[in-house]
């Protein structure tokens, strides 16, 4: 008999990784050191500060094991502040009168899962995103969101599980996006900016 799937909703409860939650939970790895050291070491003072807010995912049966992490804060994608073009298929499934400077987005600063719940189909991520767009679309939302924003690593893996969870670059390459930021081709280029509009791509 096949084993059930994973899934977070049932699997694993969310709690706000606060001061308590650091206490209790074991530490955090999700294979990248850069991550693991926000978390570890950032996530606490941003919530601090009112600068993000970090939820993590705790293994419903192992409670002090967190399968997955995610920081979020407001943000906007400022319409005047971006090349025409990519304005036009940003703006492009908004009504024209309520096209305006800026458009209301939560931004996803960072986002992990834990190594041994990665590479075994168990789709954690995926999860949260899906997660993530389902709850900025309730009635509860107290806030307008349009946008989901993410700056994400501009490595052929990342980029890939962004899209496939249907968020769209911002700039349709590299290069436009180098063009407009005025980065020469010698510059590196460490993220790239993805959105997903919450309004009208797929759940």
């Amino acid at each position: 008999m096949l084993a059930q799937p994973f899934r977070l909703e049932h699997d694993a409860v969310m709690i706000p990784y606060t001061a308590e939650a650091v206490e209790y939970c074991a530490d955090f790895d999700c294979g990248d050191s850069d991550l693991n050291e926000f978390f570890s070491r950032d996530a606490l003072p941003y919530d601090a500060e009112l600068l993000g807010k970090t939820y993590a995912w705790v293994d419903y049966t192992k409670p002090s094991h967190i399968i997955g992490m995610i920081t979020l804060a407001n943000d906007s994608i400022k319409a005047r502040h971006i090349a025409s073009n990519a304005r036009n298929r940003l703006q492009r499934n908004i009504s024209n009168v309520k096209r305006g400077r800026s458009y209301p987005a939560v931004l996803i600063g960072r986002l992990g899962v834990a190594t041994d719940f990665r590479g075994k189909g168990y789709n954690v991520g995926s999860q949260i995103l899906k997660f993530i767009k389902d709850w900025f679309r309730t009635k509860e939302n107290k806030t307008g969101c349009r946008f989901i924003v993410v700056d994400a690593y501009n490595n052929d893996k990342t980029l890939h599980f962004y899209e496939k969870n249907g968020f769209k670059p911002l700039y349709r390459n590299e290069i436009e996006e180098r063009e407009f930021l005025g980065l020469s081709s010698e510059h590196e280029m460490p993220t790239r900016f993805y959105y997903y509009d919450l309004k009208w791509e797929s759940v």
